[in-house]
């Protein structure tokens, strides 16, 4: 496919390209996952953040076990060719089986190390899950703690609007927040209630 000058110069290069390739970011480091998606803006409250976490991991364990059933197919797929390499008595057909083959293998290693990095990134949400819970918030039920995180988030959005800001920007901010606050305002006129009225628990 490449000219003779351009296999020599990746050939030249073949440590540094492999190199490159057992050390290539896979999916998102520590870092980018604590101080990126678990941001203060977005995600304000240790309830918030480790709820995030939950939804994080659990999409790396659906994908996770869907990929495990693809390489499991793969791994057939690979037996069935090498069974085929060992029937086939063309020439050409047994070339054009063995590059499907390195074709297959090749794939084959790209899962193996995805899979790894998958897991690698499960565990950490894992242990920062562990760091944030600290028996503050419900961890069972994630509707408990989302209008606190909510008003909060929503508190930190506002603080960024200036005159400038369109119409439904500001609408999509001021709009819930405003209902959340209504909501509260009659939470506490109920609870007064209930005291003057002796029923309140």
């Amino acid at each position: 496919m490449l000219k003779k000058e351009q296999n020599k110069f990746l050939e030249d290069l073949k440590i540094e390209l492999q190199d490159n390739h057992n050390k290539v970011q896979i999916f998102r480091t520590e870092t980018e996952m604590r101080y990126s998606v678990l941001n203060d803006g977005k995600f304000p409250t240790k309830a918030g953040k480790y709820w995030q976490c939950v939804r994080e991991q659990n999409v790396f364990y659906v994908n996770l076990r869907e990929d495990a059933y693809l390489y499991r197919k793969l791994l057939v797929e690979i037996k069935k060719i090498q069974r085929a390499i060992e029937k086939e008595e063309d020439d050409l057909e047994l070339e054009l089986l063995e590059i499907k083959l390195e074709e297959k293998l090749w794939h084959k290693e790209s899962m193996e190390r995805n899979g790894e990095d998958r897991v690698r990134e499960i565990e950490h949400w894992s242990r920062i899950k562990k760091e944030l819970d600290d028996g503050s918030f419900d961890t069972k039920n994630v509707n408990t703690h989302q209008k606190e995180t909510l008003k909060r988030q929503l508190q930190e959005r506002a603080k960024s609007l200036t005159p400038g800001s369109g119409q439904g920007e500001v609408l999509n901010v001021l709009g819930p927040l405003k209902t959340i606050d209504e909501d509260y305002r009659k939470q506490v006129e109920a609870r007064e209630k209930g005291i003057l009225n002796g029923t309140n628990n």
